[in-house]
């Protein structure tokens, strides 16, 4: 069975152009990015059959994905000046 990847940019088109842009201005942003692909591939890797592991370590993987992704959104969130919600400002 094909499991799907969830690439930051097809979850949030509309982020897509900031996305790069960041990626390109920010390393520290950009290896937030490249961190969450290579999980991103692994999660797929294993769901797909391909690379085992144990289902505690795969849902800890998923754990860490999610957070990269907020990450990343709420340097996004920052990035166009916006509030990234973590202030509670």
């Amino acid at each position: 069975m094909h499991v799907e990847h969830h690439p930051f940019t097809k979850d949030f088109p509309e982020k897509r152009e900031q996305f790069q842009l960041l990626r390109q201005q920010d390393p520290a942003f950009a290896r937030k990015a490249d961190e969450y692909e290579a999980l991103d591939k692994q999660i797929c890797r294993v769901e797909d059959g391909v690379e085992r592991i144990d289902s505690d370590a795969l849902s800890a993987l998923k754990l860490e994905r999610v957070t990269l992704k907020d990450a990343i959104a709420r340097d996004l969130k920052r990035a166009s000046g916006s509030c990234c919600g973590g202030c509670c400002g």
